[in-house]
């Protein structure tokens, strides 16, 4: 997998003993290693959390005497010493998974682009759902060894920092990335040069430099136009994630497509395979026709080889959701590009083009099915909702026809499990349970943990997010930044014996995190129930040019501060990896309320069951396929109504009825001679017996290993056949 000649991080001034700290700072596979975060946790703890959990940021700073602390410490050094053993052995294993069942494709390289990635709170260059699964898919891809390379965009101002007014509005502040303090590293040629790649923009040559991170075996690309080489305005380009202004999103685009094959190219790699995940990256698949055409195919010969080797996974339920440029704008950036193609102005967009009720528009996510064998979204709902909403471009199909299917969406088990749960399953399901993660008949033995060692730990995790809560608010309030009644508002009496709720996620209206406001004389009964109480855990950001998300942050803030919720309604502000790790790890109950079906899939209901909390939410995406009837709650049923009103008073009623009737009791409800509800443990115990090998990440590749990539990998190069 090693193609680039060149890659120089910067150096520690580390003693010859833990040299190797430094290299693995730069590898983030000791973001899903518990013992390898230990090795920076156990020298300066309090450091390690101010900086975030950045590797190279904390070498940068840490004191030689703590390190002189730590090597004069016999544990540490076995622990350095065992650490270092296993990254070696992980880096250098020659029987993973791919190696076994492929052995004769290792040196087919698969290329997975997309426009951001969730890897880790120190590398902030992702903003939801849509990065954490990509991120967990390159984690996953490392760790079955499949031979991966990504390529995204490095933003300079990463995702914004969120500030929440007394009065609750969301404010947004940005920062400027310290590459040099990240574990990012610069790549270079043989002649000591960086590594540039340029492509075209109105008449322009705009240029990109390349970095590199680490991720386990797999290196994650990325690019970066704010160099000198380029204009002040070009140099803005990736300055942050989801630019709203149509010629930046148009420009960015170009560069991740194109831009992201040539840096491929410049790199040393030729990949046989090409993942699009979503539409952002889709003129990579013009650029590969390019390539062809360049050397001599036509273009319907060279769209056809490319064709049976790209795939595209899209995560949108709505036709608004899809990007999409006009025309005249698209002819603007690629009326000297078309020709290289082989093709004319009205066939070029053909490629993408698509009718909306304000006209016509290219989208991205035509052009990439258009463009692709292997096509699917990332549930079972969603690929049926997929086939509806594409069926326009199979005018000749039924919709059930539609070539689009669907491979859900799961999460990567090192990256979000809690170590104690997971030493739980290592006692009960054996030493290699990590390595059996999809192995279903394995988790069979979920049922016979002891009711009150699982108990115990989900109190321990519980107890363990409220400290951590009141640590943050701790520090807010010692450095002057809020109000004295934001302290009350973010958490400070909140009660480890009471029934939390978490509901975190990407604030849009569709997800409708205001739906538990919907009669708030009823849910403050549930609230202030002398008996049994209910708290709620909320944290999310609403992206900074959605106004009605701000209002709904707002709305569910006010009733934060308001008295009568008695401090049992808390808002986390800055929702980041490490605030979502607390709370899929520490509440109770994961509670969901989208709005169907514009959920394609969700993955934190998925992260919450894998440490033994109980999902409480619409039967929409992941969940609709997921829920049994007795391994969590349902809210509503499968009826949709037309009205919008309708929906949300029906699916309210809904919710109050379950936590009033069902979710409350049950959690409550302990005999007298027992310090735990043996029924909620039993629901546990089914939650994660079901739910943890369905909607892992180690399921998910698998499926697009098989499914996708192996046999585009076969595909013969000259276009003539597929392999035996």
């Amino acid at each position: 997998m090693q193609k680039i000649r060149r890659e120089i991080p910067i150096s520690f001034d580390l003693p010859r003993r833990i040299k190797r700290l430094g290299e693995l700072a730069y590898n983030l596979w000791w973001t899903w290693d518990h013992e390898a975060r230990l090795l920076f946790a156990k020298i300066d703890n309090p450091l390690w959390d101010r900086v975030r959990h950045n590797s190279v940021a904390f070498l940068q700073q840490i004191e030689r005497h703590r390190i002189n602390a730590a090597m004069n410490d016999r544990g540490y050094m076995n622990l350095y010493n065992e650490v270092m053993e296993k990254f070696d052995k992980y880096l250098a294993a020659d029987d993973t998974h791919f190696l076994q069942v492929n052995p004769d494709l290792v040196e087919r390289d698969v290329a997975y682009f997309s426009f951001e990635f969730g890897l880790s709170e120190s590398v902030p260059v992702y903003a939801g759902g849509l990065g954490i699964l990509a991120g967990d898919h390159l984690k996953e891809a490392s760790d079955i060894g499949i031979p991966l390379v990504a390529v995204g965009f490095i933003y300079r101002q990463g995702y914004f920092t969120q500030k929440i007014t007394e009065d609750g509005w969301q404010e947004t502040r940005n920062y400027h990335l310290n590459f040099e303090g990240m574990p990012v590293i610069p790549t270079f040629n043989d002649d000591g040069t960086p590594v540039h790649i340029s492509v075209d923009l109105l008449g322009r040559q705009v240029e990109a430099r390349v970095w590199v991170v680490r991720v386990g075996r797999v290196p994650l690309y990325l690019l970066d136009t704010d160099i000198e080489e380029n204009d002040p305005g070009d140099r803005k380009l990736n300055a942050r994630l989801y630019s709203s202004d149509p010629e930046t999103r148009l420009s960015q685009e170009i560069i991740l497509g194109i831009g992201g094959v040539r840096a491929l190219r410049a790199l040393g790699y030729d990949p046989k395979v090409f993942h699009m995940n979503e539409g952002h990256s889709a003129f990579l698949t013009l650029e590969r026709v390019r390539e062809l055409v360049e050397g001599g195919l036509s273009f319907d010969e060279a769209a056809e080889s490319v064709r049976q080797t790209n795939i595209f996974t899209t995560h949108t339920p709505v036709p608004a959701g899809i990007d999409q440029f006009p025309l005249w704008l698209v002819e603007r950036f690629f009326h000297d590009y078309w020709s290289e193609l082989g093709l004319d102005r009205d066939r070029f967009m053909e490629l993408a083009r698509e009718t909306r009720e304000y006209g016509e528009v290219y989208s991205m996510a035509a052009l990439a099915l258009r463009l692709s064998e292997y096509r699917n979204g990332v549930s079972e709902m969603h690929g049926r909702v997929s086939r509806r909403m594409f069926n326009s471009l199979w005018p000749d199909k039924r919709e059930e026809d539609v070539p689009i299917s669907h491979i859900t969406n799961g999460v990567h088990t090192g990256s979000w499990l809690a170590h104690r749960i997971g030493l739980l399953f290592e006692k009960h399901m054996g030493d290699d349970w990590l390595e059996r993660m999809d192995d279903f008949d394995m988790w069979e033995k979920v049922v016979d943990i002891p009711d009150e060692e699982l108990w115990e730990m989900r109190l321990f995790h519980k107890r363990r997010l409220l400290t951590f809560i009141t640590e943050r608010i701790r520090q807010q309030w010692v450095s002057g930044e809020i109000h004295p009644v934001q302290v009350v508002a973010g958490g400070v009496l909140l009660d480890p014996d009471c029934l939390t709720i978490g509901f975190a996620r990407r604030f849009a209206p569709y997800k409708r995190a205001h739906l538990i406001l919907h009669d708030y004389e009823r849910l403050l009964h549930m609230i202030n129930d002398p008996e049994r109480p209910v708290q709620f855990v909320f944290a999310g950001k609403a992206h900074p040019s959605n106004e009605e998300a701000k209002l709904i942050i707002q709305r569910i803030y006010r009733s934060v501060k308001d008295a009568k919720t008695s401090g049992r309604m808390v808002f986390l502000e800055d929702y980041d990896m490490n605030v979502a790790r607390h709370m899929v790890q520490g509440v109770d109950v994961w509670m969901n309320t989208p709005r169907r079906p514009n959920e394609a899939s969700g993955t934190s209901g998925m992260k919450a069951a894998l440490n033994g909390v109980l999902n409480f939410s619409i039967l929409d995406g992941w969940w609709r396929e997921a829920y049994n009837g007795y391994n969590g709650w349902a809210i509503g049923n499968s009826v949709d109504h037309d009205d919008p009103n309708q929906q949300d008073a029906a699916d309210a009623e809904s919710l109050y009825d379950i936590l009033e009737n069902e979710i409350v009791p049950l959690y409550y409800n302990r005999f007298a001679d027992e310090e735990f509800p043996e029924e909620w443990i039993a629901r546990i115990k089914d939650s994660i017996r079901t739910l943890a090998p369905q909607f892992s990440m180690r399921r998910m590749v698998k499926e697009y290993m098989n499914q996708s990539y192996i046999p585009a990998l076969r595909y013969r190069n000259d276009g003539t056949s597929r392999e035996s």
